[in-house]
């Protein structure tokens, strides 16, 4: 027999970018439909369509419990799909509901599930259209798989950052993964550590209306293998170098606090509700006060800027004025949380 599946080859980080290159998409032969398409391996696929373009993604999600502090499975998986729309610059239109449940799920606990993916759904707003249940003999609780599509009238990838750029996060990072596993190792603190999920479309718009689409260089979705990840893609792919300043990054203390307690470092878990962004320099203040404008943007910090040396790589300046290269996590260190 040969190479099993790990966890690892599902958590985000380089593992899963191998499985990704080296298997999917070495296997698979018909990948675009005229735009972005799989070997990209962006947050969604682009479909040209007359003057504008179909924004298409899907995605699996798998938490443990199903329930934590902050939201739950059904908030997880609305906001992850129209997360993933809105960071390629597509307002959602439209969502599939797929539902893969255990036998033996207690009814409430669908009915709790449903009722917080159809408050989050209006919160967009964007509805759901359409979907497919399944009940399996496995003891899993749930799986919530949703895809959804939206309209770019300018297409934003992970690819387009430019030397010179700022790079900004739309707030605190690690909330998501640090609340999780906080929450499963029963630590406490005197405020409850909550997750940040949550749909940003809200936040990626008010950016664009301020500054337009084409000031928009390059957005990413930090969730699974955090922020860590998410900098080097953009790095990797735009063929540039990016620094960014420790103190710069917002952190909530108990997230600090948490990570040390627990040895993870903040910028390799996921998030939920947040989207880092790379934004033309001449324009980074206005998309900072226009993300600041926003209820879910109000802790957003420009943490860096793009830079020509160090193609490929992200450097985090420390806090005591040292340089070392940020790496991407191999997988993520918070396992079925997203």
């Amino acid at each position: 027999m040969g190479e099993k599946i790990k966890l690892e080859h599902g958590a985000g980080g380089e593992i899963m970018e191998e499985l990704l290159r080296d298997v999917i998409l070495k296997t698979l032969t018909l990948k675009s439909a005229g735009g972005i398409g799989l070997d990209a391996l962006d947050d969604g696929a682009t479909i040209p369509f007359g003057d504008k373009h179909i924004v298409f993604t899907i995605d699996g999600h798998t938490v443990k419990p199903l329930f934590f502090p902050g939201g739950d499975i059904g908030r997880l998986a609305v906001s992850g799909t129209v997360n993933d729309l809105a960071v390629m610059g597509a307002e959602p239109i439209a969502l599939a509901n797929s539902m893969i449940i255990g036998e033996g799920l207690d009814m409430e606990v669908l009915k709790r599930v449903l009722k917080s993916m159809d408050e989050t759904a209006r919160e967009v707003p964007v509805p759901i259209v359409t979907g497919d249940t399944k009940v399996v003999e496995d003891k899993i609780e749930m799986f919530v798989i949703t895809a959804g599509i939206g309209i770019a009238e300018h297409p934003v990838s992970d690819a387009g950052a430019k030397v010179g750029d700022a790079v900004l996060v739309s707030g605190t990072i690690g909330d998501h993964g640090i609340a999780l596993m906080s929450h499963r190792e029963g630590i406490a603190f005197e405020t409850e550590l909550k997750s940040d999920v949550a749909p940003i479309w809200d936040v990626v718009k008010a950016v664009a209306e301020t500054i337009g689409w084409e000031n928009i260089h390059a957005m990413k979705d930090p969730t699974r293998a955090g922020l860590s990840n998410a900098l080097n893609e953009i790095a990797r792919k735009s063929n540039v170098g990016i620094l960014v300043r420790e103190a710069d990054i917002p952190i909530r203390p108990e997230v600090r606090a948490a990570s040390e307690m627990l040895g993870i470092s903040p910028y390799d878990v996921a998030n939920e509700g947040k989207v880092v962004m790379v934004v033309a320099r001449e324009y980074a203040e206005e998309a900072l006060e226009a993300m600041r404008k926003t209820e879910k943007g109000r802790n957003a910090a420009i943490i860096g800027e793009v830079i020509a040396d160090y193609r490929g790589k992200v450097l985090l300046e420390t806090g005591i004025g040292g340089k070392r290269f940020m790496e991407p996590p191999e997988g993520d260190p918070v396992p079925r949380i997203c």
